[in-house]
């Protein structure tokens, strides 16, 4: 299989989660996006169509703590990051969207580390 099937097959994935999990005021969605080099992820009301909170390997503050963005380590990182501003917007529940990705490595050690950092889900 190559990369433009695999690419389409999550992409297929992602959009059949995305019928089911909307982002609402009470409770928004947190989506994922993982490339090689980087991950990065949002807090989204589907409602009104707007990013609440987002965070990324390429932010400036999280840029100096990691040398590399495509590691466990930095989607940890970017996981506390992503929750720490959420709660300081009042954002404590949310619906997670992984995005067409497996639950595993970097998608899972980002979820760990907002929920370790009290953002429900």
């Amino acid at each position: 299989m190559n990369n433009k099937e695999k690419l389409q097959k999550r992409k297929m994935r992602h959009q059949r989660v995305r019928r089911k999990v909307i982002g609402s005021g009470e409770r928004p969605r947190l989506s994922v996006f993982r490339s090689m080099k980087h991950i990065y992820c949002q807090i989204i009301n589907d409602i009104n169509g707007t990013t609440l909170v987002s965070a990324s390997t390429m932010s400036p503050e999280i840029r100096t703590q990691v040398k590399d963005g495509g590691n466990v380590k930095a989607a940890e990182i970017v996981g506390k990051k992503i929750a720490e501003e959420a709660l300081k917007k009042g954002i404590s529940k949310v619906v997670f969207d992984k995005g067409g990705y497996k639950y595993h490595g970097r998608v899972k050690a980002l979820a760990e580390s907002a929920r370790k950092s009290n953002l429900s889900f």
